[in-house]
């Protein structure tokens, strides 16, 4: 795979060159592996590969290796999608500089972790309505999911996973639509889900994912006992004047759903 920096690897580099150092080791796939790089003066080198300093680089930015040069891994089609770097090693992603995956106190791919150990995943078609960068889906694989069905609406995002080394790659077991979940869930036929991992954006910006419509479809999918983690976020009701768990549970529950609350969101299982 081809080198990822972040400004703290960079810094690194930089300063064993300075000090004389020609060899550092170091991680260029985000915390995923260790690598010994050659360094130079002029810059470092890898796999055969050199590669000069860079002149600007940047915090809270991954750089990954494009015509030549190392540039920012982030699009803008109609947001500004970005891939970003993490004290943990697996990055988050952000859209219009929303943060979307929680980062303040865990890993996002332990959180990930966390969740899909909820569902008891094994031997189960896992429905993953929200794909984002694909961290739900790597641990229904680890613990040996029979099958995932993954949907993510944003093109750009399933161009992250493409640079990402920590989200999983397609097939053994794990399928990823480029399409929207509320306008194919009807697709999907009644009782063919075991379990479903929702990890919607916030209410304000998709709050068709939250709507009982769309948890009505969620019920027909699943069969009966299967269970669903529903990802909610917990804002300040303070400043936003509503509780959306609360108003989820509500909601979930007139679908069909008996609900605890659990962490950041909604465990919920079809009667």
């Amino acid at each position: 795979m081809a080198p990822l920096l972040t400004l703290e690897v960079h810094e690194a580099l930089r300063a064993a060159a300075r000090a004389g150092k020609t060899q550092l080791e170091c991680s260029l796939d985000l915390g995923r592996s260790l690598t010994t790089v050659a360094l130079s003066e002029a810059g470092w080198s890898s796999q055969g590969e050199r590669y000069a300093f860079l002149e600007n680089c940047k915090d809270h930015t991954i750089y990954y290796r494009n015509d030549g040069a190392f540039q920012p891994v982030a699009r803008f089609t109609t947001a500004l999608v970005k891939l970003v770097p993490t004290s943990y090693g697996p990055p988050t992603f952000e859209i219009d500089g929303i943060k979307m995956l929680p980062t303040a106190q865990i890993s996002p791919y332990a959180d990930a972790e966390r969740k899909v150990d909820l569902i008891k995943p094994r031997g189960k078609v896992i429905l993953d309505t929200c794909g984002g960068l694909g961290y739900f889906a790597a641990w229904c694989l680890q613990r040996q999911a029979k099958q995932i069905i993954s949907f993510e609406k944003n093109p750009d995002v399933i161009w992250l996973r493409s640079i990402n080394p920590w989200s999983p790659a397609t097939g053994g077991g794990l399928t990823l639509t480029n399409a929207d979940i509320v306008e194919e869930i009807g697709a999907l036929l009644e009782n063919s889900i075991d379990a479903v991992l929702h990890d919607p954006p916030r209410f304000g910006i998709a709050g068709e994912l939250y709507s009982l419509v769309f948890y009505e479809q969620l019920a027909r999918v699943l069969k009966k006992k299967g269970g669903l983690f529903h990802y909610t976020g917990t804002p300040n009701k303070l400043t936003s004047g509503r509780d959306v768990p609360a108003e989820v549970a509500k909601r979930l529950q007139r679908a069909g759903f008996a609900t605890t609350f659990n962490g950041d969101g909604v465990l919920a299982l079809k009667k």
